[in-house]
């Protein structure tokens, strides 16, 4: 079940475009928003809100790799893997944030703190190697700069 402002904002969306389907990304972004994943559940009452099968809206849900289809924790780190950021140290930070946080990509800290995921481009590739927490950027990291950044996420 869509709360009443889930289908206010999603509505609007529907009104911005020529065909409600094609309101399906902000949907999921829009319900992503207020309950930080989206479920069977969710993707069911969206899925027929915009007159489309659950089936389908699942496959844009799962293309897209922002939107999530199980929970995750408070906070988001995007490890960018591209080429720039493998050949400028990916691996090292890597493992590095494995050993810190004790999970590997796909996975979410035992207090739901932090979830860590791959992402093949960040968009900053002359500052490599490059991840993303929630909004935040940062560039240039090293093993040393990781456990800073980490301490500013509760």
């Amino acid at each position: 079940m869509l709360s009443t402002d889930e289908i206010r904002r999603i509505d609007h969306e529907i009104a911005l475009v020529p065909v409600r389907k094609a309101a399906s990304i902000e949907a999921l972004k829009i319900v992503q928003h207020h309950r930080g994943w989206i479920s069977d559940e969710s993707l069911q009452a969206i899925a027929a809100h915009l007159g489309m099968s659950a089936e389908e809206l699942d496959s844009v849900a799962t293309f897209y790799n922002l939107i999530f289809r199980k929970p995750v924790g408070r906070n988001i780190i995007l490890l960018c893997d591209s080429i720039s950021c493998y050949v400028m140290g990916y691996e090292q930070i890597y493992a590095h944030l494995q050993a810190l946080l004790h999970i590997k990509f796909g996975e979410t800290t035992p207090d739901d703190r932090f979830t860590l995921l791959p992402n093949p481009c960040l968009g900053s590739c002359d500052h490599a190697p490059v991840l993303m927490i929630n909004q935040d950027t940062y560039r240039n990291l090293t093993n040393e700069k990781l456990q800073e950044i980490l301490k500013e996420y509760k």
